[in-house]
């Protein structure tokens, strides 16, 4: 049956298939209950609080993503037998969906080149083997590499570790998704997070929603965007792609939503991929010339407005309509809505920052808010919607190329440690720097590097220049199978609900929680802290001014965050009062912003053309489903694109005539990249013509190392391709 809204039946009873998979339902809740963050998104949930609880204290708040983490952490081990039996080419053959449910990863593991096996390892033996290859190494040629979903004090001790060994190679996931808006909001208001705290969205009477489909990415947020519309409220969504829990969705815990549904777009508009930047522009113009811009605020609380201002007035209509795909009627009708709007929040994802000017679009989202006055008082602001769960605490623990200097400076002298000023690589750098064997080893605390990387062909080359490669993970991924190092070491993790300390994690509304971890479910993985701490006291022992052992504790750890981090004071009491608590400094109530002078900064920009115009030619995105979150794919199907596998283009029924092609025809999908042969072509009514979407990690194949040069995020959201029967 087609699905026509998210939510609903399906998710309650998707409820019952994943509690079996968890040995039982109530066995799923008490684990969904206890007091931990979500493994998840962002959004944030859980804590002190108790599990399926948000930030405003409402319950229940939960979705198919916090299930779906919790039962792959609920899965048995992997036996011993397995690494015996299962070749490197057998890894190599299975999808990301089956890798996954291999089970949890319990003994560290090796692969030496030559060898076509996995061979299971003791823990020392795998210490020893790090410890040696890393002191056989100058510390650039090292990188690490973080992924959002370690807590802050793993982070945060590991960068450490890395930068007192010598090197500033220290980076995160970010810089594959969200670090466009870190850049461009810290180039706008001087702060690199959400302005909002989730009080301010549920006050708000218009959200814009652009580049994103939460339905599937973030589920949690249509209750409060279900609370918006029932107010009266509108939602504008901005996207190439109509998509099916955007139009429609049916909130679970909500009688009247789950029964009747919930109208969630109010307005909706679909630009061409790469068209932007034109359209918010367009808006803008749109707006002054309706007479409604907030000209006081501009002047008192901004920088160059009157260079903006200039700006728009150069614009033409013609310029905006063929750069972005959208008729200046419809621009003009969004703007219409937002001059009404009293309270506005801006909200965006990976559909605004995956492109060569993601820190652009970003700045001209800041603009369309300061140009009204609708950044820097309650119910109103700017949203990145973020991804992991602790990708931005991450962030503010010092897991950047260059620390923060109030960061640096303090790490200095307060404790002591002697840091290295060498310019660090962002990840990409750190990629290209292995394949030319500059860099000659990895170390990667969760996530899947080789996944998450555009070009996964040059990927699997660069990773497999590399001499050593060490993962700390739960699960399996394909960065296990593909550009393995000379020496590939995974060791077995616990998951947060089952760390023997409690850990901090932070929300993308800039609100630390507690987790109190739990029961080990299986034995064998070792908490990051242990691991991390073991493998310093063996690599730089005689670290001045670190204790190994007393940072096997993770208060130790937040002492150290407490003293050197702006605005994460209270974080040194908070295993003790369990007391949560909002970041100083980052929300903007009142109109002064991060800046030195308290003022918002106006950009202005130069309108790409729009990619993509021959007439074989399409441009295309990379997508997740709703089965999946980042680079793990829980389900193979996506439900709510009515799709039943993954190895599959959605085009336009118009692009298919237009290419000469049959729904679910077999073809070859090519870019200036790489080549993707047995893709079914089909016809997906819900998608601008001339647009096309793929999923990701699948096609990375065929995504360039194009990247923003502002933030270095590659523009996994704009690639021309061409179909070969």
């Amino acid at each position: 049956m087609k699905v026509g809204s998210g939510g609903g039946f399906r998710a309650i009873l998707y409820t019952f298939k994943k509690g079996k998979e968890a040995g039982g339902v109530w066995k799923l809740y008490k684990a969904l209950r206890s007091r931990n963050s979500c493994k998840t998104c962002a959004l944030g949930m859980g804590g002190q609080k108790g599990g399926m609880v948000n930030e405003a204290g409402h319950f229940p708040e939960v979705c198919k993503k916090s299930m779906q983490a919790m039962a792959a952490d609920m899965q048995p081990g992997i036996d011993p037998n397995f690494w015996k039996k299962t070749s490197i080419a057998d890894l190599k053959a299975m999808t990301p969906y089956q890798l996954e449910r291999l089970g949890r990863l319990i003994h560290p593991v090796r692969y030496r080149q030559g060898e076509s096996h996995y061979e299971v390892i003791t823990w020392q033996e795998a210490f020893d083997a790090i410890a040696a290859k890393f002191e056989s190494l100058t510390p650039d040629e090292t990188f690490w590499y973080f992924s959002g979903r370690s807590s802050n004090e793993a982070g945060f001790l590991l960068q450490l570790m890395a930068r007192v060994y010598g090197t500033n190679n220290v980076n995160n996931c970010s810089y594959y998704c969200h670090q466009a808006s870190g850049v461009g909001l810290q180039s706008s208001v001087g702060s690199g997070t959400a302005t909002i705290q989730l009080d301010d969205l549920e006050e708000s009477d218009c959200v814009f929603l652009i580049g994103g489909n939460p339905a599937s990415n973030h589920p949690r947020l249509m209750t409060t965007l279900m609370k918006i519309r029932r107010r009266g409220g509108t939602v504008i969504v901005i996207n190439p792609v109509r998509e099916t829990g955007l139009v429609r969705f049916r909130v679970p815990s909500d009688p009247v939503s789950l029964m009747l549904g919930t109208k969630i777009a109010s307005h909706y508009y679909q630009p061409h991929i790469g068209g932007d930047l034109a359209m918010l522009w367009g808006i803008a113009k749109a707006v002054k010339n309706a007479g409604t811009l907030d000209n006081d605020f501009m002047r008192d609380h901004c920088r160059d407005s009157q260079e903006w201002l200039a700006a728009v007035d150069r614009l033409s209509w013609e310029e905006i309509e063929t750069k972005s795909g959208v008729a200046r009627s419809e621009i003009e009708e969004i703007a219409k809505v937002y001059s009404n709007a009293k309270r506005v929040v801006f909200s965006w994802t990976m559909g605004i920052t995956h492109h060569a000017n993601g820190v652009e679009n970003v700045q001209a989202i800041a603009n369309l808010a300061m140009c009204r006055g609708m950044v820097g008082r309650p119910g109103c602001g700017l949203m990145p919607i973020r991804g992991h769960s602790n990708v931005q605490g991450i962030g503010s623990v010092g897991v950047t190329p260059k620390l923060k200097d109030q960061i640096f400076d303090s790490l200095q002298s307060k404790f002591g440690v002697t840091l290295p000023t060498t310019v660090g690589k962002d990840t990409l750098e750190c990629m290209e720097s292995a394949a030319t064997g500059e860099i000659k080893a990895g170390f990667c605390l969760g996530g899947n590097l080789y996944g998450s990387n555009p070009d996964s062909t040059f990927a699997a080359t660069a990773m497999s220049n590399l001499e050593m490669n060490v993962m700390l993970n739960t699960t399996m991924n394909t960065g296990h199978a593909h550009g393995l190092a000379a020496e590939t070491i995974i060791l077995p993790v616990l998951a947060r609900d089952e760390e023997p300390e409690p850990t901090t994690q932070e929300s993308m509304f800039n609100y630390v929680r507690l987790s109190d971890g739990g029961p080990r479910r299986l034995p064998g993985p070792r908490s990051e802290v242990e691991i991390i701490a073991a493998i310093g006291e063996r690599l730089i022992p005689d670290a001045k001014g670190i204790d190994w052992t007393a940072m096997k504790q993770t208060a130790t750890i937040r002492d150290w965050i407490g003293a050197v981090v702006p605005g994460y004071g209270k974080i040194t009491e908070i295993g003790t009062t369990k007391e949560e608590f909002q970041i100083d400094g980052r929300t903007f109530r009142e109109k002064k912003f991060g800046t030195e002078d308290g003022r918002a900064v106006m950009h202005t920009h130069t309108l790409p053309n729009l990619k993509g115009l021959g007439q074989q030619e399409l441009r295309m995105m990379t997508v997740r489903s709703e089965g999946q979150f980042n680079t793990v794919v829980y389900e193979e199907e996506d439900l709510y694109r009515n799709q039943d596998r993954r190895d599959i283009i959605l085009m336009h029924p118009d692009d298919l005539k237009r290419l000469g092609l049959q729904h679910d025809q077999r073809v070859t999908i090519k870019s200036e990249t790489g080549s993707l042969p047995g893709i079914l072509a089909r016809g997906y009514e819900e998608i601008r013509p001339g647009n096309a979407l793929m999923y990701y990690p699948e096609s990375n194949v065929l995504v360039s190392r194009q990247v923003d040069p502002a933030s270095k995020t590659p523009a996994f959201k704009n690639v021309v391709v061409t179909i070969e029967k």
